[in-house]
């Protein structure tokens, strides 16, 4: 057998328990060490590695609490799964808050326990991927979370031109992460020890807005008892960014383009000009072309911004990315509320993979956000986020032909049921919605019994019937 085999440490003062769970462990490929004697364990613990931990409640010297207690103080992130006889909710409340990864009652059915074990193993294996992902990220561009192709390759794009001194429009959704994006551009650039100014063109009046960005000089108009320096000055030396740029009216666009071409400006009142060494960025989540086409935006000043244009895919294009952004928000609020929720369940995530986020990243991220603060478990639930977003009907949002992938789908030729007795129509419709709830809940048995409504042996009974694994 390889030494790449998973290793599971094994607690459990009954010795005909150690064997029987060893068995089914080491029968399906892993490495199983077992004591009966809790200290013992422990200390083999705390010097070699291993990947899950199974430990009895109920045990002399060091109880399972205890033993849980000590095994997160060594390794916080390893799994452990606490089997007990005596379950009692005041018991599971408390290994849970230790940090128990989940608890099994006995007598339980071996396929149960590996369920539980795989389950255990899948987490861990994607938080360790998702850190090293940020890791490995975060050194690549700022401290932007992805790893879809489509966002590798413009953050690519963004990368090699940070260090250009060109000014770059930025587009996308509202809600992409496009300031997160000009701020990872100004800090690879030649300007990064000087400052980033950010504005959002469209939440500063008309009237006020050519005075913010170009400032006045003293006694330009009533009231302007003192010169003001303008954003555009302010940030000479480094980066001015323009968010939603296209909320520009005309005459800021004018003077805006003099800029450009001319590096030099004037203060409003002012008959001098001023002059200032700006890299200007800009972002926008309106179809620019279209709106020089109806005259509301300058052509000139169109291409004098996108010099290079970099375009932000939607979240529903890169969905192999939430699992990260969620990991990433969830790490965030608990830094900052002292919290310790691990993440979601199997279910909410596959509910927020295939959900349309119109609202893109931010929408996500107050949605993780108000779901922490509703949320009594360790992991987000499936009906928290309900009460926070209009979840599909089923799991699975339409192609991009159009589409719907039926969570039933070996259901849907109704005409080949039609041909069969009832007897077989049954074990058919059976068969196929078995299937669909293990893959959903990831083979956890006990959780597709209970979105099917039935006890766990009619579950396995039915499984063995129709040859399912």
């Amino acid at each position: 057998m390889s030494d790449t085999r998973k290793r599971i440490l094994l607690i459990d003062d009954e010795e005909a328990m150690c064997r029987m769970i060893a068995a089914v462990m080491t029968d399906q490929g892993y490495a199983v060490t077992s004591f009966t004697r809790s200290p013992e364990a422990v200390t083999a613990f705390s010097s070699e590695h291993y990947d899950v931990v199974i430990s009895d409640v109920k045990m002399p010297t060091m109880d399972g609490l205890e033993v849980l207690q000590r095994i997160k103080e060594i390794a916080p992130d390893i799994p452990v799964l606490m089997i007990t006889a005596h379950a009692t909710v005041d018991m599971s409340i408390q290994a849970l808050r230790k940090g128990a990864y989940d608890m099994l009652t006995k007598p339980f059915e071996p396929e149960e326990l590996l369920s539980r074990v795989r389950n255990a193993l899948r987490q861990t294996q994607l938080l360790h991927e998702n850190l090293e992902l940020r890791e490995e990220l975060a050194t690549r561009f700022g401290t932007i979370v992805g790893a879809s192709p489509k966002l590798l390759a413009v953050l690519d794009t963004a990368r090699k031109v940070a260090t250009r001194d060109i000014p770059i429009l930025i587009t996308g959704e509202s809600g992409t992460g496009k300031e997160l994006v000009a701020r990872a551009i100004h800090e690879h650039s030649d300007r990064r020890l000087r400052r980033f100014v950010a504005i959002n063109c469209g939440a500063i009046p008309e009237a006020l807005l050519e005075n913010e960005l170009f400032g006045h000089c003293k006694g330009a108009y009533t009231g302007a008892d003192r010169e003001h320096k303008g954003l555009l000055e302010s940030a000479d030396g480094g980066t001015l960014f323009l968010d939603e740029v296209g909320n520009l009216p005309l005459n800021v666009q004018k003077t805006l383009l003099r800029f450009l071409q001319e590096q030099e400006f004037y203060r409003v009142g002012d008959t001098r000009p001023t002059r200032v060494d700006v890299r200007v960025l800009s972002a926008t989540n309106l179809d620019l072309q279209a709106a020089v086409q109806s005259q509301a935006f300058r052509e000139d000043l169109y291409y004098r911004l996108n010099v290079v244009n970099v375009r932000l895919p939607p979240l529903r294009e890169r969905r192999s990315d939430i699992p990260l952004l969620v990991g990433h928000f969830v790490r965030q609020q608990n830094e900052r509320f002292g919290t310790a929720v691990r993440g979601c369940t199997p279910e909410a995530m596959e509910r927020l993979c295939h959900f349309a986020w119109p609202g893109n990243i931010r929408q996500l991220s107050n949605v993780i956000q108000a779901a922490m603060a509703i949320e009594n478990g360790d992991l987000i639930g499936l009906d928290v986020l309900m009460q926070l977003i209009e979840l599909p009907a089923n799991a699975y949002e339409r192609s991009a032909g159009g589409n719907v992938a039926s969570p039933l789908g070996e259901l849907n030729a109704m005409d080949e049921l039609d041909e069969l007795d009832y007897p077989a129509a049954l074990a058919r419709f059976e068969t196929a919605y078995l299937n669909r709830l293990l893959r959903k809940t990831g083979g956890n048995v006990e959780e597709v019994a209970h979105q099917a409504g039935m006890n766990i042996a009619t579950i396995y009974r039915k499984m063995k019937k129709y040859g399912i694994r």
